[in-house]
């Protein structure tokens, strides 16, 4: 059986949804349960990229990490104190300075390479 207000499946001998309280038996007041935190809907999570923003900024590139590392931090804490939207504006700029590191680290690997390859090459050539 699904709650008619918060839409959370209980078993057809419920007579109050585990999610929100509300009574699904017909013609009895709901009893409300007390709120903690956030309620996530079913299936729902935010990551927070904390150990790609912690690789990222020892292998890649340490200016770009350190704000995917402060970021990363900030959405469990912002989820406990009830902020979703938050938490997931947190998430979002967490990813994108990782992957902001990461391309700059794999940039300069890549130009680093290429400086290797043409100082091999200079060698070859006859002066």
């Amino acid at each position: 059986m699904f709650c008619t207000h918060c839409g959370a499946n209980n078993a057809d001998t419920a007579a109050m949804c585990v999610q929100c309280g509300r009574n699904l038996q017909s013609g009895a007041p709901a009893i409300p349960l007390p709120a903690s935190g956030v309620v996530l809907p079913p299936g729902a999570t935010v990551q927070n990229y904390l150990v790609f923003a912690i690789l990222a900024t020892v292998f890649c590139c340490l200016p770009a990490g350190i704000p995917a590392i402060i970021y990363a931090a900030q959405v469990n804490g912002k989820l406990q104190a009830g902020d979703l939207a938050g938490a997931q504006i947190a998430s979002n700029n967490a990813k994108m300075w990782c992957l902001i590191s990461l391309g700059l680290g794999l940039g300069i690997m890549a130009l680093y390479a290429l400086m290797i390859m043409l100082g091999v090459l200079s060698s070859f050539h006859p002066h």
